[in-house]
């Protein structure tokens, strides 16, 4: 477990933490969230080709949603439905696990940000700093002049729902209706799901920092900029 730790603080947190300081001593106005926003961006492109092929993924799932409604409807059996199922992903190519192991590697590096967030206004916290880096003294908390990053701030989670809400929309299939108009348990439990984890995210971040919020903002928008471009290869694909 030391080894673990050790390992986490040496390659993940002390690296992303004196990025974080280096872009704020970097800034001709030091501006905490400016820095949070650059770092998140470096951040991002580095992670790039690994969220683009879990996007990918999900959206090729997505696109051959009807196909999977229709062997479960028509195979009943578990084990023969199975098989079909596994047919239809070796004839699409699709690898159904392959948007988890993105999203596994990503992980750490989360864990690392969050922690990064959590402690950057506490004074000791610079002791961190390599020596080549700059040592700003204090850190100045403000976004802007308008957001104090080192308290909560409800504006900044209620940002963070919405686009997470906008994500799921995006990457969600739509699911069939009844016979009888009304949508299904798996309509209904999903359609729950989209409007349930942004509610849930913004009770729980808005009582944390808001230099929390404010990186999953700027996450959230690299995101949706990542659907534009998966949307708008293939639109160029099938002109």
């Amino acid at each position: 477990m030391n080894i673990l730790v050790s390992f986490f603080n040496t390659f993940l947190y002390q690296p992303l933490f004196n990025i974080l300081i280096l872009i704020y001593t970097v800034l001709p106005i030091h501006d905490f969230g400016m820095s949070i926003i650059g770092l998140t961006i470096i951040v991002h492109l580095i992670l790039y080709p690994i969220s683009m092929k879990s996007l990918k993924s999900q959206r090729a799932l997505k696109e051959i949603q009807p196909k999977i409604r229709e062997i479960q409807k028509k195979y009943k059996n578990k084990q023969e439905q199975a098989a079909k199922m596994l047919e239809l992903y070796k004839k699409e190519k699709i690898n159904p696990f392959s948007g988890i192991f993105p999203l596994l590697i990503q992980l750490p590096i989360l864990i690392a940000l969050y922690r990064v967030f959590l402690g950057s206004f506490q004074p000791e916290i610079l002791q961190n700093l390599y020596s080549f880096i700059p040592n700003p003294g204090v850190l100045n908390s403000s976004f802007l002049g308008l957001v104090d990053l080192a308290k909560p701030s409800l504006i900044l989670a209620l940002f963070v729902g919405i686009l997470q809400f906008l994500q799921a929309k995006k990457v969600t299939p739509k699911m069939p209706k009844t016979k009888k108009g009304s949508s299904d348990f798996a309509s209904i439990f999903q359609k729950q799901m989209i409007y349930f984890f942004p509610v849930i995210t913004v009770l729980i971040i808005s009582r944390f920092p808001s230099a929390i919020s404010l990186y999953l903002v700027t996450a959230s928008l690299f995101t949706i900029f990542e659907h534009y471009l998966i949307e708008r290869k293939k639109g160029e694909k099938y002109a």
